[in-house]
């Protein structure tokens, strides 16, 4: 038997079948405007029957104000980035905007096709992580017409509004840390610095600050590939391999911190009479640990939180500092 796809249903149809105006239709589903609690019941009871879905696309096409945020964003295996999104999406239901986001896994061509798809919806802002973007991604926002909010990072120029804190001013703090603590045979381990533009901030200005106190880095461990707790495990095992008096390692961020703390427990390595172990994010998992994780605490939520609060008020171009915590621990 051949199966026929069955017909779309209208708005007109809703209207018709509540006994209102399409326009009644249309407030009561953008929850917008006046009607009464009778009027919605027969709207709503309508549209359940008829199984209609609102075309939100021609909602936007047709009005001077889209309400669709779009985000474009490296990795959602890093709890960076989806706390970041709980923070914004809070704000923006609360305000009736509506949330799409894109993954890009920290490239940058992806990351340019990826904002052309999203730019094709014509939304009202497109949030990206830090000022790094092809030449292309810059022109297509510039000229997009939309907000644009670029997040966790402000070492840079930005587009349009900028919400996060300095790379660099963490790196140097975390090398001043370790530094004020005797340590000077420091070592490092990684993930890949080149896409994570963010983390290679981090380690240039760590290594600049290593080298004016006189006690420049002694070995670097750079993996391929994302960061994991797997990722720091054997980014220190094969760092120590090479380096064996070494008395501190900065990790690119706690994923792979952690990792290279339960290398040390497993080879029974002291932290840190033995080594210092030292990390980025200040991850909740890192306060847990039996030794909590000596790090940077970064303001994830907020950050997301203040981006959101910023395109729902249609603030000016701006630049918000949130900075940053470091975080003691008892790994450093």
């Amino acid at each position: 038997m051949e199966l026929k796809q069955q017909a779309t249903v209208t708005l007109a149809e809703v209207a018709e079948a509540a006994g209102v105006g399409e326009s009644t239709v249309s407030r009561v589903l953008r929850n917008h405007g006046s009607f009464s609690g009778k009027t919605r019941e027969r709207v709503m009871a309508a549209v359940e029957r008829l199984g209609y879905v609102p075309n939100r696309i021609a909602g936007t096409l047709a009005s001077t104000g889209s309400r669709l945020v779009a985000f474009v964003i490296p990795s959602l295996s890093n709890i960076v980035f989806p706390d970041v999104l709980r923070g914004a999406s809070a704000v923006l239901e609360e305000n009736r905007y509506q949330s799409v986001f894109s993954v890009t896994d920290y490239d940058p061509g992806r990351e340019e096709a990826l904002a052309a798809a999203m730019l094709a919806w014509r939304p009202a802002a497109v949030m990206l992580a830090g000022y790094e973007h092809t030449d292309g991604t810059a022109k297509m926002l510039r000229a997009s017409g939309c907000r644009v909010v670029e997040l966790l990072d402000l070492d840079g120029d930005a587009l349009d509004i900028a919400v996060g804190f300095s790379n660099r001013a963490a790196g140097r703090e975390s090398a001043a840390f370790l530094l004020k603590r005797a340590y000077r045979r420091i070592g490092y381990v990684g993930h890949d610095l080149q896409r994570d533009t963010r983390a290679g901030k981090r380690f240039s200005s760590f290594c600049e600050t290593l080298e004016a106190a006189g006690a420049p880095l002694i070995a670097r461990e750079i993996l391929a590939g994302p960061s994991s707790v797997e990722n720091g495990r054997l980014g220190l095992e094969r760092l120590l391999a090479r380096a064996t008096d070494l008395d501190a390692v900065y990790f690119s961020n706690d994923d792979m911190a952690l990792g290279g703390y339960f290398h040390c427990l497993a080879q029974g390595i002291a932290i840190p009479s033995q080594l210092a172990i030292f990390g980025y994010n200040g991850l909740d998992i890192g306060r847990a640990i039996p030794q909590p994780l000596s790090t940077i605490r970064t303001p994830r939520v907020a950050t997301g939180e203040i981006a959101a609060q910023l395109i729902v008020a249609n603030a000016p171009p701006q630049v918000v500092d949130l900075g940053f915590e470091l975080i003691e621990g008892a790994t450093a």
